[in-house]
């Protein structure tokens, strides 16, 4: 179907086509969207989350490691570290940076599509030229770009979330290598008691003293503290290198990394219930993120219901046609429009509008979900946090100087040769056992407190809580 057009609709159509063309070409600015995510999970980064983009900024990190790594590492520089030296982190970045492009991109109206023809009769030769573009593109482009800004902000959520994910971990694993050290260190002290116990009756056997059963009770619990010590070492070590494989250090920098000798104390006072419980549910980043998966598909609903049922384009025509019969050339030219239109015959897109209705309703249910377990999720943090602080502080107050009143008195009873060495011995094992077993809470309350915070800011963390376990729970020779 071919029409003849006015030039002033050639006019209107060109700049309609321009503002499309300008209004499609916004591109992400990701600098901002780094600007958001480290004020929504500020607490988490510190301000300084940052994609290298140059060798100076490169350059940057590394010294800013290296300063890092030069003295012992604590928990907020273990962060630091992560932030701008592991390669993980920058892919995360990167990949959030591509989704965002990609999700403009899907706003964006398709690029228009230039027909060159050229045909000959006998003395006739016809040039065709033909600009088509996608109709329902141009009339359904709003709807499109409002779809796309909503999957970019989904996608700016998506990318706080998955920092404070990345960020917890490290947290955690930070305790769990310093807890592993501290306990190394306990471990070889008990291995130490119990080989100065188990050489002092072997002696004492040999002068007839100690009959063979006495010996034995004090060999086997020699070589079972041997074998926690190899287990102590092995945990020691791989809790540092899973500590190295989240900050991102090569082989150099894990050599030179340093650690505190034990964890930190316990705050003066736990975190209030009244102040978790205060947390705005609709700020937490997974309400926000189903929030924004809602709305997108909300939008992508009514799109896709004209999409499914037809499609349109349009095409603007401008024909030559020379006509060299008689040897007298003639030039004419016509111009015109074309409309194509996609006839729903085999394919009514019954299918695709079910799957559409369906993620509908599967985001709409998803995004209940989400809110009606935000409350639970935190009350469940806050009891693992509260219970950890209170085993902790129970050992730190009671458990381990209780221990210590008892080792001092063992002391003053072993000088007046009212024990002997044995139970001495005996009992400065059970009080580096009450240590370790102290040093377990410290590191259940310190992984709790970590996991509470990411809960509080909507990105919840298993946290189980684990008995303490003691380091002498062994039968111990009587």
């Amino acid at each position: 179907m071919k029409t003849v057009m006015k030039p002033r609709a050639f006019i209107l159509l060109a700049l309609a086509t321009a503002a499309v063309v300008l209004a499609g070409c916004a591109s992400v600015n990701f600098d901002q969207a780094l600007n958001n995510a480290n004020q929504t999970a500020g607490a988490f980064t510190g301000g300084k989350l940052e994609l290298s983009r140059t060798a100076e900024q490169q350059q940057a990190r590394a010294k800013l490691t290296n300063d890092l790594l030069s003295k012992p590492l604590s928990s907020d520089d273990a962060v630091r570290v992560a932030l701008a030296n592991s390669p993980a982190v920058q892919a995360l970045l990167a990949q959030s940076w591509a989704d965002m492009s990609a999700a403009n991109q899907a706003g964006r109206i398709a690029n228009p599509v230039f027909a060159f023809e050229r045909f000959t009769f006998k003395d006739e030769l016809e040039l065709g030229r033909l600009l088509s573009f996608g109709l329902l593109d141009l009339l359904t482009l709003p709807r499109r770009q409002a779809i796309a800004q909503s999957r970019i902000a989904q996608s700016q959520v998506q990318l706080s979330a998955n920092v404070v994910e990345q960020v917890t971990q490290v947290r955690q694993a930070w305790v769990r290598t310093v807890a592993a050290r501290q306990t190394l260190q306990y471990a070889e002290q008990i291995n130490t008691a119990a080989e100065a116990s188990a050489d002092l009756a072997k002696r004492m056997q040999q002068v007839g003293n100690f009959n063979k059963l006495q010996r034995a009770r004090q060999q086997v619990f020699y070589a079972d503290s041997t074998v926690r010590l190899a287990s102590a070492q092995h945990a020691a070590l791989a809790a540092r290198e899973e500590l190295s494989r989240l900050l991102g250090l090569a082989d150099a920098q894990s050599a030179q990394l340093l650690l505190p000798d034990r964890l930190p104390d316990l705050p003066k006072e736990a975190r209030a219930a009244d102040v978790v419980n205060g947390v705005a549910v609709d700020q937490r980043l997974d309400v926000q993120l189903a929030r924004s998966q809602l709305d997108a598909a909300g939008k992508s609903q009514g799109l896709n219901l004209i999409t499914s049922l037809v499609d349109v384009e349009v095409g603007i025509r401008r024909d030559t046609v020379f006509d060299n019969a008689g040897g007298v050339g003639s030039a004419a030219a016509r111009r015109g429009y074309e409309l194509g239109i996609r006839l729903p015959i085999f394919d009514w897109g019954n299918a695709k509008r079910d799957a559409m209705n369906a993620q509908s309703l599967a985001a709409a249910n998803r995004y209940e979900g989400t809110v009606r377990s935000a409350t639970s999720q935190l009350r469940e943090s806050y009891s693992a946090y509260r219970t950890a602080y209170d085993v902790a502080r129970h050992y730190r107050d009671e458990v381990v100087p209780l221990r210590k009143t008892m080792a001092e008195e063992n002391v003053l009873r072993y000088n007046g040769m009212l024990i002997g060495v044995f139970e001495l011995l005996a009992d400065t094992r059970d009080q580096i056992s009450s240590v370790v077993t102290a040093i377990n809470a410290y590191q259940q309350f310190w992984l709790a407190d970590a996991a509470l915070s990411a809960s509080m800011t909507g990105k919840p963390t298993a946290m189980m809580m684990a008995a303490p376990a003691s380091a002498g729970s062994a039968e111990k020779p009587h």
